[in-house]
């Protein structure tokens, strides 16, 4: 009945290593794929078509500015994604996550708050949804 169209998966240019820990900021291009640690903030450098995937044994202690990001593993940070977040079963988010779409899978968790890129870009106040209202 309903059929989900997909997207052609990014290709992967980086990847970072199951024992590998950066300490320090990340700026990329195109596809990276984390299977390591970074304690720093993560950031896909202007263009589109940047995807970051995090895998169950990833970890990112910092922010993520991406426009798309398939995760299932940790970020303690905020998440900013310009076009689309996955969360797979074993993904746990530990700050707040902006989006314009957004895919969840059954036992993902999110310890903070969902926040639709639509809402923030309102022109004004009669526009936002009114105060206390569920999203």
């Amino acid at each position: 009945m309903f059929k989900r169209k997909r997207s052609k998966p990014a290709k992967i240019q980086t990847l970072i290593g199951l024992k590998t820990r950066i300490d320090g900021d990340v700026e990329f291009a195109g596809g990276l794929h984390l299977d390591g640690n970074i304690n720093g903030n993560v950031r896909a450098a202007a263009g589109p078509g940047a995807i970051l995937s995090v895998s169950e044994h990833g970890c990112i202690e910092g922010s993520v500015i991406v426009p798309s990001i398939i995760l299932n593993g940790v970020v303690k940070g905020d998440i900013d994604a310009a076009e689309r977040v996955e969360l797979g079963p074993k993904a746990r988010v530990l700050g707040n996550v902006y989006y314009t779409v957004l895919e969840t899978a059954i036992g993902a968790q999110i310890n903070g708050k969902l926040l639709h890129r639509g809402y923030l870009a309102a022109p004004s106040d009669a526009a936002a949804p009114p105060e206390g209202a569920p999203l």
